[in-house]
């Protein structure tokens, strides 16, 4: 009798006892190893699209060389340089355009990013790499230029321009920011996107007559489309972007006071679409 009692005491122990918890989501944001820069990185693991500089190209990024781009290359050499300049520097992605500035001896950038994710990319490199003249802001780089900023030696614009609604008035809001600019951008051509399959699709949405200023120019609707469902996503904060032609983007910068033009490397069969490197200057 008290052997049936006591197992059944010991079958009514195994019962109530609680199964093993499992480990809290929270303590998976922890790294237990020894500090290290890879381990910064590794926050975006995946996501990276450039490869980081020497000493630093050792650690595993991505794979673009964006902190050794040519157009920039070309795009210091033709402002006239940077040395000692100030520089408002619009969608620094990872910081790779930045870092470039900085070693071309700017004295000042400020970098104006407005995805939550690649402004932290740009502060993680920014650690990593020992940036220490360029200020990282969160936030639209439109508002910030709406709301009329101290001027700037020089401007940088790649990779923004097709990103925006509202294109032409950009470019006059750079125009009040800084007599020198440097400018990447695609544009709008309708038979070479017609012929890149995975492009002439996304510009259903048609073309319209806009004005800006007093510059007429016509917008052309470009849709994000499937490319917002990836977490690499690097386009603008709206599903839709405008495109300029390469005419009206000219016409915008003469417009805006840029009566002096370099057009650098122009790939109109690019991937993606047309795209054109270019230096405005004001004239006095």
């Amino acid at each position: 009798m008290l052997d049936k009692l006591a197992a059944r005491l010991r079958d009514m122990g195994r019962r109530a006892a609680p199964a093993p918890s499992a480990r809290p989501a929270m303590l998976d944001q922890y790294v237990h190893a020894v500090p290290g820069a890879q381990h910064a990185l590794d926050v975006f693991k995946g996501e990276w699209w450039s490869t980081l500089p020497p000493p630093c190209n050792g650690l595993a990024a991505g794979q673009l060389p964006l902190f050794a781009d040519t157009r920039m290359t070309w795009a210091i050499e033709t402002l006239g340089g940077v040395a000692g300049s100030s520089v408002l520097e619009l969608g620094p992605l990872e910081g790779g355009h930045t870092y470039m500035l900085e070693q071309a001896g700017a004295q000042s950038i400020v970098a104006i990013e407005a995805s939550t994710k690649a402004f932290l990319k740009c502060l993680v490199v920014k650690e990593v790499i020992g940036l220490r003249r360029a200020h990282f802001m969160l936030g639209d780089f439109e508002a910030y230029l709406r709301a009329s900023p101290a001027r700037f030696d020089c401007a940088i614009a790649s990779g923004v321009v097709y990103h925006v609604r509202n294109p032409v008035e950009l470019i006059h809001n750079l125009a009040r920011a800084a007599d020198r600019v440097f400018i990447w951008t695609h544009y709008f051509d309708p038979a070479r996107l017609e012929a890149i399959e995975h492009m002439r699709h996304r510009f259903g949405g048609g073309s319209h007559a806009a004005e800006h200023a007093g510059f007429r120019h016509t917008l052309h609707r470009y849709d994000y489309g499937d490319f917002l469902d990836t977490t690499r996503f690097a386009g603008g904060s709206e599903e839709y972007s405008h495109w300029l032609s390469r005419d009206d983007l000219l016409g915008a910068l003469r417009h805006a006071g840029f009566a002096e033009i370099t057009i650098g490397q122009e790939e109109p069969g690019h991937t993606n679409g047309p795209c054109i490197s270019l230096v405005a200057r004001k004239t006095s």
